[in-house]
């Protein structure tokens, strides 16, 4: 197995992940298939279990290659080639992943499983040709992956009556909020809003929500989570 680490220096607070759990791509090259799964993974435990039902489930095929990068900062990286010649499957994998940009020149793919069935054709493809295979395979797949933003947010809550509780969910969603999960009490709606974590974006909402309230709704500040943003 072929790993790499990498340790940043300052922690991230935004990353870009699959939107979706799984993605399947499929591509051909001289008469080997190489089936491409990309899956969405939080853990190496995830990852090293997605690997596996793979395995089970193509049971047949010559090689199961993989790669994985995970975490914030990117900092757990492993591949791994599962007998193709040392360097010309895993590595290419993970180089396709850490160089994938999310948007120009920005580069921070992660919680991301990518796992390439082959199915050997009869033809040997050579080390360069194994390494573009690879790398292709993955890359093909990412261009049509759906992406999602993970960003760490400042969880806030207000609550407000019933009645009241629908109109100004969706006015702060025309607003441009990202909306958390919703709970429900006796007496009053409590909705939740994903706010950036600083004092300035905290103020700006606060003052938006009086407005939209005419003053009646106070945000109650809460803990940092990560949470899913859609890319515009």
């Amino acid at each position: 197995m072929a790993e790499d680490a990498v340790t940043p220096e300052s922690r991230a607070t935004a990353y870009t992940t699959l939107a979706g759990p799984e993605l399947r791509h499929e591509i051909d090259v001289k008469r080997s298939r190489f089936i491409t799964v990309l899956h969405r993974t939080a853990d190496e435990a995830s990852a090293r279990s997605v690997l596996a039902g793979l395995r089970r489930e193509f049971h047949d095929a010559r090689h199961h290659c993989s790669a994985f990068v995970l975490g914030p900062d990117r900092d757990v990286q492993r591949s791994n080639d599962d007998g193709e010649p040392s360097g010309t499957a895993g590595i290419p994998m993970l180089e396709a992943l850490l160089k994938r940009e999310t948007a120009p020149g920005v580069t921070d793919l992660s919680d991301t499983t990518a796992v390439v069935v082959r199915y050997f054709g009869g033809i040997l493809l050579g080390a360069g040709g194994l390494v573009r295979a690879y790398s292709e395979s993955v890359s093909a797949a990412l261009d049509r992956a759906p992406l999602v933003q993970r960003r760490r947010l400042r969880i806030c809550a207000v609550s407000v009556p019933h009645t009241a509780a629908g109109r100004l969910e969706n006015d702060l969603r025309a607003a441009g909020y990202v909306m958390a999960e919703t709970s429900y009490e006796a007496q009053t709606t409590v909705l939740r809003l994903a706010l950036p974590d600083d004092p300035a974006g905290l103020a700006e909402a606060g003052e938006r929500l009086a407005a939209l309230s005419a003053g009646s709704a106070v945000l109650l500040p809460g803990e940092t989570e990560w949470t899913d943003v859609p890319i515009s």
